[in-house]
């Protein structure tokens, strides 16, 4: 593994990550469909997951990178906040004009009445799962095989539950067993374009380490507030919602301790 570029590396981890969404989801395809409560616990989960990977797998190293960079100790942590907020920014602005429909809330963004229903879910998708993918090719443009193997873990990890909730919900849509996981698998090959871009970006300009990182870090804490914890609280199980958070949390902050 270590021979490879650390593109090749970005784009393999991601696809790799991605590509757990698409297992997460066959259950929908043989057995009987899981309780809302525990597809709200898997989704907490994802969202405990996600929100570890951010400060432990690329915050932090994003402060650590931007350090030696500069003699005022005020400039790491000003590039590191303002990419953050770079990063939320970016992902509210491709929510806000992006036509797409949330399985709860219905649709957003401009209206798009030329694109089938289908398609409006996987773009709505499309702007939740890129940000992962983008976080997993900047660890492993940054890290080499130490760095992105924790954050493609993790992310692999809280796909699978996203995996199945995307496909039950295109279940209860009216969507056959097969196109529903189909449609789920395809979401997840997002991540691997977003991996591609975030591992070519830090390898063709190590100055920009610090802010991708973070900017990452940004995009995918947009995606916890705004998509996943209000989707789990939705249905009144926010007591299990939250235990999958910390369960979450707990494993891939192990899991990033344990392997990087």
């Amino acid at each position: 593994m270590n021979e490879l570029s650390p593109i090749a590396l970005g784009f393999l981890g991601s696809l790799a990550a991605g590509s757990l969404t698409a297992v997460g989801a066959v259950p929908v395809l043989f057995g009987k469909e899981p309780s809302r409560s525990t597809r709200d616990m898997a989704l907490g989960f994802a969202a405990g997951v996600m929100l570890a990977a951010s400060f432990f797998s690329l915050i932090i190293p994003a402060l650590d990178a931007a350090e030696p960079m500069f003699e005022n100790g005020a400039m790491p942590a000003a590039i590191v906040c303002v990419s953050i907020l770079l990063g939320m920014g970016a992902v509210a602005l491709m929510n806000e004009r992006l036509p797409h429909e949330h399985f709860k809330t219905g649709r957003e963004g401009p209206e798009a009445a030329s694109l089938r229903r289908v398609w409006l879910f996987i773009i709505a998708i499309t702007i939740h799962n890129f940000p992962e993918g983008l976080a997993v090719g900047v660890g492993f443009g940054s890290g080499g095989v130490e760095g992105g193997l924790p954050l493609a873990i993790g992310i692999g990890l809280q796909n699978a539950p996203e995996g199945l909730a995307v496909a039950v919900s295109l279940l209860g849509e009216g969507y056959p067993r097969v196109r529903a996981w189909g449609i789920a698998a395809l979401t997840g090959l997002v991540e691997p374009i977003g991996g591609l871009l975030g591992a070519g970006i830090i390898a063709l300009s190590e100055p920009l380490l610090p802010w991708g990182l973070a900017f990452a870090a940004g995009a995918m804490l947009y995606v916890i507030s705004h998509e996943i914890i209000p989707e789990t609280h939705r249905s009144g199980h926010q007591n299990k919602a939250t235990l999958g958070l910390a369960i979450g949390l707990v494993i891939m902050l192990f899991l990033d301790v344990w392997l990087g």
